[in-house]
């Protein structure tokens, strides 16, 4: 399992999608969810603005990610 790491205490869906390289851009995570093989800890999906928190769990596209949270981003970041 892939470990995605954010800086802050969540992502939305789609900026995941795009951070993770499974959407190229925001049109691209939209056509994905709307297709609905994405699933959020077990469960389907449709939300590009699902907020993700550490230790959720994301599968799409025959790969899993698990959000992690990384270093605090440096203030004026």
């Amino acid at each position: 399992m892939r470990e995605i790491a954010i800086r802050g205490e969540t992502i939305r869906l789609g900026q995941l999608l795009k951070l993770s390289g499974l959407a190229d851009t925001g049109a691209h995570a939209r056509e994905l969810l709307a297709a609905g093989g994405i699933r959020v800890n077990g469960a389907p999906e449709t939300r590009r603005g699902r907020q993700l928190h550490g230790g959720d769990v994301v599968a799409a596209a025959g790969a899993e990610m698990r959000v992690v949270r990384g270093p605090a981003a440096p203030p004026g970041a």
